[in-house]
């Protein structure tokens, strides 16, 4: 169908299905937040068995490459054909994605496998965020279901890291991908029944953009492979040809884009100064998500000796206030005379969580570590939601699908940039301090052992290490410690980028227009089937 009827004010359908649809909605962003925040808390176990450290980076950048570039295809597929189909389509292919990685049996299968589910997850956020303005037209009534969605990719996000540690630690990492099936279940049930299929255009011949696609494709795969080459080949040939390479795709994607007559980034989006700045931001906040989300258990398990569950349970505040920081922003937004003035809340306190996340050290209380992420979570919660809307509102009707879908896409680059630089940096830092220890030492043998801190995540590998190194009349304790300390500073040096990045973002929210959500007239009452 092309439109529906309009059976209440501000929404297409009666409110029972739209309850309903948005139900399913709330279970597919519930799917996409539990895999984002299990996955972060079971990967130093992960790579522990799987013996894999050099592609701790990838299990994420493989998941999120594979997303930026799906999100703007299936973003305008959906405004062509409906969304509905390809939710469905979506939820099969990250839950069959999900079964994959539970099976995987070395790092290599888990990142292939992580790359199936980003495609899956790239079509969900593509189609699935784009469904709710399409459901609810009307600024206002819109805003009060997006809490919803919001709450719901926060409440999956609070219990995400407290699950995975839990289940890591009693059922084994698989579990955690498993946790999918019966979410993916109950999506495509809900979607299927209630979500209607609404296209926005039914005239004219359909041309998908294959082209722009692959140019993206290649300019960022061809940056990612930069990022992660350039520390251990500053200037071989290699990392220039890929480096040429990403330029050359960027460059032909921007004159490529300017003359599709049906482009996939319509560059005139980029030129609107008011969309150009949310897609920035977008992109800066994704970097600093994904450096915390990813990171910080790799802070509290590597060079803290934390358990899994202990770890997730000091994570846990970051993703469970990302559901007060949505509600809360929803209430305070729509009863401010300046809305931006939340995404200055927003970054601040995210600067001050980054900042909180470089001065820990071993003997800080878990309580302030908690705190911490307390503050990011607030931080996001203050942002995300913010860029959502600014973007819905600014954009043109005709944009709205590919406008919403880009900013996600960005966020995602942010995340794969920040997941790869971050883990660069930790882990040229880690390698220098530790080959600076061992050589303080006169270990430097024990270096092909100790190259990378996989160990520090392994009690076997640790106990086997200790009786080698006692057998040469060293002490492992005192060793170990130094590596640990080692990998705390490279985490640290990681989050200082992270910091700066969160100030540069800080000063360029007054970029930001100001928008004006509409709110109710005094004494009007709420039409009939609006959501409360």
């Amino acid at each position: 169908m092309s439109t529906l009827p309009q059976h209440s004010e501000g929404q297409v359908l009666p409110f029972r299905q739209s309850l309903m649809a948005v139900l399913g909605m709330c279970f597919v962003m519930m799917m996409v937040a539990i895999d984002q925040t299990v996955v972060g808390t079971a990967l130093p176990t992960i790579v522990a068995e799987l013996r894999g450290f050099d592609l701790y980076a990838w299990v994420a950048t493989a998941y999120l490459l594979p997303s930026v570039i799906t999100i703007p295809i299936f973003g305008r597929l959906g405004d062509y054909y409906g969304r509905k189909p390809f939710v469905i389509a979506a939820i099969f292919v990250f839950t069959l994605a999900s079964v994959l990685c539970g099976a995987a049996t070395s790092m290599l299968w888990l990142v292939v496998a992580r790359g199936l589910q980003g495609i899956g997850g790239g079509m969900l956020v593509g189609c699935a965020f784009a469904c709710i303005p399409d459901l609810f037209p009307e600024p206002r009534v819109r805003l009060r279901w997006q809490i919803i969605v919001s709450s719901a990719f926060g409440i999956a996000n609070a219990i995400g890291p407290s699950l995975g540690g839990v289940m890591t630690e009693q059922y084994g990492w698989r579990s955690v991908f498993y946790v999918n099936l019966p979410v993916g279940l109950l999506g495509i049930l809900f979607v299927a029944r209630f979500l209607p299929r609404i296209r926005h255009h039914t005239a004219g011949k359909i041309q998908l953009d294959w082209p722009g696609a692959l140019l993206i494709a290649v300019a960022l795969g061809c940056l990612q492979m930069v990022v992660e080459l350039l520390p251990k080949g500053a200037a071989s040939s290699t990392v220039l040809l890929l480096g040429a390479g990403s330029l050359a795709a960027f460059a032909g994607l921007y004159f490529w884009e300017q003359r599709c007559p049906q482009p996939l980034l319509p560059i005139d989006m980029f030129r609107n100064p008011a969309l150009a700045v949310l897609f920035v931001l977008a992109t800066l906040v994704g970097f600093i998500i994904f450096a915390l989300m990813f990171y910080a258990p790799l802070l509290l398990q590597g060079g803290f000796g934390l358990s899994p569950q202990e770890a997730g349970l000091l994570i846990t505040p970051m993703a469970a206030c990302i559901t007060v920081g949505s509600i809360l922003n929803g209430r305070i937004i729509s009863h401010v005379d300046k809305p931006n003035r939340m995404l200055y809340a927003g970054f601040s306190t995210l600067t001050l969580a980054c900042l909180g996340v470089v001065t820990t050290h071993h003997d800080t209380p878990h309580a302030l570590f908690a705190f911490y992420m307390f503050l990011a979570g607030i931080g996001i919660g203050f942002t995300m939601p913010n860029l959502t809307i600014f973007a819905q509102h600014t954009a043109d009707r005709t944009h709205l699908g590919i406008a919403t879908a880009t900013l996600q896409s960005t966020r995602m680059v942010g995340g794969m940039l920040g997941t790869a630089i971050v883990g660069t940096i930790v882990s040229h830092s880690y390698l220098w301090r530790v080959t600076d220890v061992l050589q303080s030492e006169n270990a430097l043998q024990w270096l092909p052992q100790l190259h990378n801190p996989q160990v520090l995540v392994d009690p076997q590998a640790q106990r086997t290490l200790a009786e080698q190194f006692a057998q040469h009349g060293g002490q492992a304790t005192v060793l170990l410690e130094h590596v640990r300390e080692a990998l705390v500073s490279g985490i640290h040096n990681g989050q200082i980028l992270a910091v700066l990045i969160a100030l540069v973002g800080l000063w360029l929210v007054r970029r930001v227009p100001t928008i004006q959500i509409v709110r109710p007239e005094r004494g009007k009452q709420p039409a009939s089937g609006e959501a409360p």
